[in-house]
């Protein structure tokens, strides 16, 4: 049976100050005794501090990204090593910021996933259209060709640590959403080539993530189609009352 999660990427806000406070604030507000994961993707400069806060609490911590080499002479960048360190066993590997405004192609991502993995963590990984390929009607072959080239190298068995995450990226910061159908015609179809390159198990025990501008308005109508298992937010998950909505929602 797969997992129901609620993922918040935080992106590059919150101090660690704010950061505290707005996890005082979830720790506040989420409901309990729910079955559903709940996830926080604070800065790198927070992530051992956030750990140390939730602990004894429900709330899990994830890091935005990672780097594939096991160390070395990379400035600035951080290995899955030093994230396990501080007790971060969670990666976002992906994300449609990643790949635009760092180049991080696909190879690249597959080099990230395969090092995670390989340190035993769990990798929700990220996939989606830009809009021109909605536009040009190419949407389903671009999802295609990400799954491809980042993850179908994998066995059976580490699919076990993997998580998608759905972002149409001409959703995401513009206040645009897919709807509801839009959603499930993708996830629908990220399940059904899982299921044609491994098996129908491997694809009905993957959680699939929606994340393009979820909000407490339209999470109960997202969350309710059948392949849609959670979501990825964004802007939404830096406002306790909002993140808290979405994960009463589903």
């Amino acid at each position: 049976m797969r997992h129901q999660i609620v993922a918040g990427n935080w992106k590059m806000h919150k101090n660690y100050s704010e950061t505290h406070a707005l996890l005082d604030e979830l720790i506040e507000v989420l409901p309990t005794g729910k079955e559903v994961e709940v996830i926080v993707a604070p800065t790198f400069t927070n992530l051992a501090s956030a750990v140390a806060h939730l602990e004894g609490t429900n709330i899990q911590v994830a890091a935005q990204n990672m780097h594939q080499a096991e160390g070395g002479a990379f400035t600035g960048e951080i290995s899955a090593q030093m994230l396990l360190s501080v007790g971060v066993e969670t990666v976002i590997i992906g994300h449609s910021e990643r790949r635009h405004y760092f180049k991080e192609t696909d190879a690249i991502l597959a080099d990230k996933v395969n090092t995670a993995l390989r340190h035993n963590m769990r990798v929700i990984y990220c996939i989606g259209e830009e809009l021109k390929d909605r536009e040009s009607k190419q949407y389903l072959n671009v999802i295609f060709n990400q799954l491809r080239d980042g993850l179908f190298h994998l066995s059976k068995d580490q699919w076990a640590s993997i998580v998608l995450a759905y972002e149409p990226v001409w959703a995401i910061g513009t206040g645009e959403t897919a709807t509801p159908e839009q959603a499930q015609e993708i996830h629908a179809f990220i399940r059904q080539e899982i299921e044609r390159q491994y098996d129908k198990s491997v694809a009905t025990r993957t959680s699939i993530l929606y994340g393009g501008s979820v909000k407490p308005s339209n999470a109960k109508e997202i969350f309710s189609q059948p392949d849609v298992d959670g979501g990825l937010i964004g802007g939404a998950a830096l406002v306790a009352a909002d993140f808290a909505a979405i994960v009463q929602a589903i």
